[in-house]
C-alpha cells in the first residue's frame, strides 16, 4: 500500500477541519505540524507548511520534495515549490486568497522565531492561536488507519518473537536493543517510533530507561518497550520477561501487573472517561499494596505519532470514542529491585475494546 493518504479520505478530513475552523471563527489555518500535514494531505516530507481556507488547501515545500510531493499528494492540495524558504512563499499565498483576515496557527508547534515572522512579515492578518484542531480529528481512526496500526503491531510482535530467541545472560542491554531494532527492520518497519527501551535487573524500575552497557544476569527482569512503523502509523508494545526461573516475589508482582492490564483492556469502551479507564488498573494495583509504585498514566493514543490524543490519566475527563486506538500499559516500579510493565494496543469499538496486540501476556522465562 502507498504511504500516502487514501484520496477518498481527504475531502472528509478537510471538511471536518473547516467545520472546526468555522466554530473557532477562523478564515484560515496555518498548519505547521508535519504529522498534521501528513494526515490532511499525505505528504511525508520534513519541510512543509499548509494553508487551509474555506475554499483552498495550499501546500508549500522545497525543491528536495518536488517529485515526492506530487506522488504523495496527488491533487489533495495545490502544491507550491518554494525556491528560497517556505515563509517567503507564505505571504503571497495568503494575499492571493480572497476573504482571509483571521488566520489560526498551531500554538503547540510553532517556534517562537516563526511566531515573530507572523507578527512582522504577516502583520496585515489577524493571527489567532489554536490548539488541537487537527489532533482532535486524528484521535478517531478510520478503517485504513486501523489497518496500518495493525500491520505495525504485527511487525513489532514478530520482531519480539525473533529477539527473545537471541536473549541470554551475558549480553548488554545495548546489544539486545540492537538485535530488536534489526529484527524490526527485517520485519518491514520503516522507522522506530522512539528509541527502543531495554532495561534489565534494577534498571527495569526506570520507566523510560535508555539501553545501557549493563550486562544481563540470571534472575533479571528484562523490560522491552518498542514499536514499529507501517505506512506512517505506529505501534507501541511492552513486555517484561525473566532470565531463568522467577522468585515468588517477582511472579507475584508480575501477576498483579498482568491482571491490571487484562482488566483495563477489557473495561475500555465508548463513553468511558480517561480518568475512569486509568482507575481500573490503578485501583487494582493500589488495593494490592503497590499504588505508589505506579506513577505514570495508564495509556495514550497512537497513530501517526506514538503519543497523541486521547490520554488515559487521572486528570482526563474526556470520554473515549469509537475508532480511538490507545495503549494500556500499567506498571509497578521498585527502585533497586526492578520493574514490570505490560503494554498492549487497543481499538475502541462500539461494543468495547479490541486488543490489537496478541503477544502472550504470561511471564516468559528465558533460559
Amino acid at each position: 500500500m502507498s504511504a500516502d493518504v487514501n484520496p477518498d479520505l481527504r475531502p472528509r478530513r478537510l471538511a471536518d477541519l473547516r467545520d472546526a475552523m468555522g466554530r473557532a471563527d477562523l478564515d484560515g489555518l496555518l498548519v505547521s505540524s508535519l504529522p498534521n500535514i501528513r494526515y490532511l494531505t499525505g505528504f511525508s516530507g520534513s519541510n512543509a507548511l499548509l494553508l487551509v481556507t474555506a475554499l483552498e488547501c495550499v501546500l508549500l515545500t522545497d525543491f528536495r520534495y518536488e517529485a515526492q510531493v506530487a506522488d504523495e499528494v496527488r491533487g489533495g492540495a495545490t502544491i507550491r515549490i518554494e525556491p528560497t524558504n517556505l515563509w517567503a512563499g507564505l505571504w503571497p499565498t495568503i494575499a492571493g486568497t480572497a476573504g482571509v483576515e483571521r488566520v489560526g496557527f498551531e500554538s503547540a508547534h510553532l517556534l517562537h522565531r516563526d511566531f515573530a515572522r507572523l507578527l512582522e512579515q504577516g502583520s496585515r492578518w489577524q493571527w489567532r492561536p489554536t490548539a488541537d484542531l487537527v489532533e482532535t480529528l486524528r484521535a478517531v481512526k478510520d478503517a485504513d488507519e486501523v489497518a496500518r496500526i495493525e500491520r505495525a503491531v504485527g511487525m513489532a510482535e514478530r520482531a519480539l518473537q525473533r529477539t527473545l530467541k537471541q536473549i541470554h545472560p551475558g549480553l548488554t542491554e545495548t546489544a539486545v536493543a540492537g538485535v530488536l531494532e534489526r529484527c524490526l527492520r527485517d520485519e518491514g518497519s520503516e522507522a522506530f517510533p522512539f528509541p527502543s527501551i531495554v532495561a534489565s535487573g534494577p534498571r527495569s524500575a526506570l520507566p523510560h530507561a535508555r539501553a545501557a552497557d549493563r550486562v544481563l544476569q540470571t534472575g533479571d527482569f528484562v523490560l522491552l518497550d518498542f514499536g514499529a512503523v507501517a505506512d506512517g502509523y505506529c505501534s507501541d508494545i511492552t513486555r517484561t520477561v525473566i532470565l531463568g526461573p522467577p522468585s515468588d516475589e517477582q511472579r507475584d508482582v508480575y501477576e498483579i501487573v498482568r491482571e491490571a492490564n487484562v482488566r483495563a483492556s477489557g473495561a475500555v469502551r465508548v463513553g468511558l472517561r480517561g480518568m475512569a479507564a486509568d482507575a481500573v488498573a490503578r485501583d487494582y494495583i493500589a488495593d494490592r499494596g503497590y499504588g505508589d509504585a505506579f506513577g505514570h498514566s495508564l495509556g495514550h493514543g497512537i497513530g501517526l505519532e506514538v503519543h497523541e490524543a486521547p490520554r488515559l490519566a487521572r486528570s482526563v475527563e474526556a470520554p473515549l470514542a469509537a475508532g480511538m486506538v490507545v495503549t494500556i500499559e500499567p506498571g509497578i516500579y521498585r527502585p533497586g529491585w526492578g520493574g514490570v510493565r505490560i503494554e498492549d494496543d487497543v481499538l475502541i469499538t462500539e461494543t468495547g475494546g479490541r486488543v490489537l496486540s496478541h503477544f502472550p501476556r504470561h511471564l516468559l522465562e528465558i533460559a
